[in-house]
């Protein structure tokens, strides 16, 4: 009896075991059919989440009954969506589901770095899979980053100090002007290539976030694939050639796993002339699992790159040149040198210590520390004329502006000097380094004084980053994120003396000035300086950053929503290493500290219409605070703070119609955002009225504009269809309309105003009327259509053809002040200044609409366990001539003056435009193994 009574409990037991509302399957690779490790398995609209194991399997329980969607994700293969009907009791078995390698993942990892204006889970298989849902674009996304990225759309027009960028949940923003500097990690696409996306203020289990979204980077050894892979790629744009290796080991018996990747990038002369390119960027991911609970990742990164700039020029230039000309290059020694180089090399070293509490509790904790520098090279010079070739006097229309310039002979009106301008400059439209030598081995004023020499701005940063993040399912239906960073920034800027260009030493003083006020540092007057010797400024930024957040996500079977909470607190100082002689008294030592206290909230929700469609709401609230570079009104030679400076307030909002089915994936969005105290600092050189010969005062200055408020709302739609099993459309469009909101407050600092009782020579200008203004330099509507072919052979090919439109220059601030209309010695408006020539000079431009066709295709081969492939992109396929941005130059800032410089159709001062590849192309061989 008692035989009979276990024997049917066992029966029983299995009985219910069975009868379960489950799903199951196997997943295997397309080619080689071999099971898949690690792919992301994951019930849509329910927080049921499972990896596949080594034999590829998954197993769910407990599905609610009903028409489900699974969804797969691996890294380097499609998604599959599939559509499942559970059916109460019964266990549904998908079988063996195939996943194909998605071999435009490659493309479009190459396309973000040749467009450059201007990224898991544990092995023990339940960790962080929650954020794996979110782990890729959306068809929006896609199309945004690399289809309209070549024309410097922003998405909801935000810049990407409002995103945060991330490696292992460290950010990556720069303290002192709020953006990621890509370069620190380029050309290390296969390295960065497991990345989580999030977007706007949709929640992210790493990070409260900015209004513009979330990029995680996630390069803990162990999630990599275990394999190897080479490829060599040719393009035409910012560089001409690139090599790039990896290797991922997997993890072994003992608990080790390593991964190795390195890349080099080089051109003689990219797009434009000039633009040489090197790059060289090196990745090591090592890490250790200690136990079950406990695993140690190292990852460092080191990415040097050079490039040469190419200048920006006005359309006068553009006529006479065509617009891949750049003025910052000549010719030395029969090759071409570009005197404005940007250099970076900043590497970083991160610590990572993973603690799995138990199955629903895990601890992230990162020490990181990243330091190196960024050089900005340029040309300076002392009692000599100006090298660059396109300096004002050396155009045809600084001549041409002049009406004494002007010769009648009969019926002809000419102008000769305008004439001989237009000769020389074609004549000499480069840099003359030669000349420079000339000068420098020859000057008169002093043996063996440059006149002329090459310096470099340079920022020599150390920063150190600490940080935890918690990842907790408190219940089923709610999960608990939060984290604490703190971020401490060494910052030394100064200018660093590269080349003498044949003489023996420069001297350390500015011959604008008289007196004291030459002098770039009172403690050591009339410094000789040599190459490597720093001289003009010198100074360190300190910075104390402590940023935390918590996040609660809430799901249940009609809705899932969140809410979150941020806290930050940053405290800035200035050190002065020189004692200025403009600001003898507020230059040298430490300023006050600056500090701010900000706060955000914000929170969303998922309403499931059916299994298949949802409504998704988003809205935050934040403050923010200044970011480093707008503290100090001009950091180069005073402890000065910006007047009236206060953290942003920003708020945004969107609601989005989301559609999901194994055929059609849509979103519709629509969007708002509001950003409110924002703070902008510009330099230049402007012409204010005074008492020198031509009625004006040329000063340097620097620009405060305070109170800045922008708006931005809009539409988005991303939508994929696949009409058949090997052809799938995809639309996008955008239409926003990006403002600026008010009319904010305009201050000048003229440092020639400065002395002894007068430490802060501000100049207030008022209001600066920018009321509606567009936001400048990226297209506002965009609308783009992609067909691809996919054969079951392994090839595809596909086209876009994207609309481009409604892009405006940068409008000049201190023209749109009272001071352009009004004359300060008469009080009354200037002559001819009525309200139609002034509306007329105020009328922001234009720029041209832009439609871009696009061709790519590739084929990959498989060879036993080796992956053979490569693919071929035509960008512009049409050579379309486009401006990508530009600005109004602030020089001629009073009404009269700007009517003379455009008296004649040629203002010498007119803006100057950026322009975007013509027809480019990208070709990548590769090697899997």
């Amino acid at each position: 009896m008692r035989k009979l009574v276990l024997s049917l409990l066992f029966v029983m037991q299995a009985v219910v075991g069975f009868a379960q509302n489950g799903i199951t399957g196997k997943v295997v690779d397309a080619k080689s059919q071999r099971p898949l490790v690690e792919v992301v398995v994951s019930v849509q609209n329910t927080a049921l989440t499972e990896v596949t194991n080594k034999e590829g399997v998954f197993t769910f329980k407990s599905v609610p009954v009903g028409a489900q969607i699974v969804l797969l994700k691996t890294s380097g293969y499609k998604d599959q969506l599939i559509s499942v009907e559970v059916t109460n009791g019964k266990v549904v078995d998908l079988g063996r589901i195939v996943m194909e390698e998605d071999i435009t993942a490659e493309q479009q990892l190459s396309l973000v770095t040749i467009t450059d204006n201007d990224l898991s889970d544990d092995n023990g298989g339940s960790e962080s899979t929650a954020g794996l849902l979110q782990a890729s674009r959306d068809a929006f996304q896609q199309t945004a980053a690399f289809n309209w990225g070549q024309a410097r759309f922003r998405i909801r027009g935000l810049d990407n100090e409002n995103a945060n960028t991330m490696i292992n949940g460290v950010v990556m923003n720069k303290i002192y002007d709020g953006r990621p500097q890509w370069s620190n990690w380029g050309g290390l696409n296969d390295a960065t290539r497991n990345q989580e996306f999030t977007m706007g203020t949709a929640p992210s289990d790493y990070t409260f976030g900015g209004i513009l979204g979330t990029q995680e980077i996630n390069t803990r050894a162990s999630l990599y694939r275990p394999g190897s892979r080479i490829s060599f790629s040719g393009t035409n744009t910012n560089y001409s050639w690139r090599a790039m290796g990896t290797h991922a080991s997997g993890m072994n018996k003992n608990g080790w796993a390593y991964v190795i990747s390195a890349s080099r990038r080089w051109a003689k002369e990219g797009y434009f002339e000039g633009t040489d390119y090197g790059a060289n960027s090196v990745f090591v991911s090592v890490e250790k699992r200690i136990n079950d609970n406990h695993s140690l990742n190292f990852t460092s990164i080191y990415a040097e790159n050079t490039r040469g700039k190419s200048s920006p020029n006005t359309q006068e230039v553009i006529n006479l040149m065509g617009h891949q000309y750049n003025s910052y290059w000549g010719w030395q020694d029969g090759r071409k040198r570009n005197s404005r180089d940007k250099d970076i090399l900043e590497p970083i070293l991160m610590l990572s210590h993973y603690w799995k509490f138990n199955s629903k509790t895990k601890l992230n904790t990162n020490v990181t520390y990243q330091y190196g520098s960024i050089g900005n090279t340029r040309l300076d010079y002392q009692g000599a004329n100006n090298p660059d070739p396109t300096y004002y006097r050396n155009l045809p229309s600084y001549y041409l502006n002049d009406p004494a310039n002007y010769v009648t002979v009969g019926t002809t009106v000419t102008n000769p000097l305008a004439d001989a301008a237009k000769t020389y400059f074609l004549n000499n439209s480069q840099i003359n380094w030669n000349a420079m030598y000339y000068a420098n081995m020859n000057s008169s004023s002093e043996a063996g004084r440059s006149l002329y020499a090459l310096y470099e701005d340079r920022t020599d940063d150390k920063q150190f980053t600490a940080n935890s993040i918690l990842f907790s399912d408190l219940s089923d239906n709610i999960r608990l994120n939060g984290g604490v960073t703190y971020r401490k920034l060494s910052s030394h800027n100064f200018q660093n003396m590269l080349d003498l260009l044949g003489g023996q030493f420069f001297r350390d003083v500015d011959p604008f000035y008289v007196g004291d006020a030459q002098q770039a540092d009172l403690n050591n007057p009339n410094r000789i300086v040599k190459e490597g010797d720093k001289y003009g400024y010198n100074y360190k930024l300190n910075a104390d950053v402590i940023e935390a957040f918590t996040q609660f996500k809430f799901s249940y079977k009609k809705v899932d929503f969140y809410l979150a909470q941020s806290f930050s607190k940053h405290e800035y100082q200035r050190n002065g290493l020189y004692r200025n002689g403009i600001y003898a008294n507020n230059s040298y030592g430490k300023s006050v500290k600056k500090s701010f206290e900000n706060f955000g909230f914000k929170g969303g929700l998922t309403y499931k219409i059916t299994g298949r469609q949802f409504i998704d709401i988003n809205g935050a609230y934040l403050t923010k605070a200044p970011n480093l570079r707008n503290t100090f009104s001009n950091a180069r030679i005073n402890n000065n703070i910006t007047p009236d400076l206060q953290s942003e307030r920003i708020a945004s909002a969107d609601v989005s119609y989301i559609i999901r089915t194994p055929k059609l994936k849509t979103r519709l969005t629509a969007f708002a955002s509001k950003i409110q105290n924002s703070t902008n600092i510009s330099f230049y050189y402007g012409e204010f009225t005074g008492d020198d010969a031509d009625g004006n005062e040329d000063a340097f200055i620097s620009e405060i504009l305070t109170g800045v408020d922008r708006r931005n709302i809009g539409l988005e739609l991303g939508a994929e269809y696949q009409i058949t099993s090997t052809i799938k459309a995809t639309a996008a469009a955008s239409y926003g309309q990006y403002l600026y909101a008010n009319n904010p407050h305009l201050r000048v600092n003229d440092d020639a105003q400065a002395s002894a009782t007068n430490p802060y020579p501000l100049v207030d200008y008022g209001t600066a009327f920018l009321k509606n203004y567009r936001q400048a330099g990226m297209p506002q509507s965009a609308a783009s259509l992609e067909i691809e072919y996919r054969d079951p052979h392994f090839w595809w090919v596909s086209a876009d053809v994207n609309y481009l439109a409604d892009s405006y220059i940068s409008v000049s601030n201190i023209i749109r002040t009272q001071n352009f209309v009004t004359n300060p010695s008469t009080g009354l408006s200037y002559d001819g200044a009525t309200s139609e020539s002034v509306a007329k000079a105020l009328k922001q431009q234009k720029l041209s609409d832009i439609t871009l066709v696009n061709i790519s295709g590739g084929k990959s081969w498989r060879v036993d366990k080796t992956t053979i492939g490569f693919f071929a992109s035509i960008n512009n396929a049409f050579n379309y001539i486009y401006k990508t941005g530009g600005f109004e130059q602030s020089r001629k800032a009073n009404f009269a003056d700007y009517q003379t410089d455009n008296a004649y159709g040629s203002p010498a001062f007119g803006p100057k435009y950026f322009y975007g590849f013509g027809r480019n192309y990208f070709l990548n061989l590769y090697v899997n193994f």
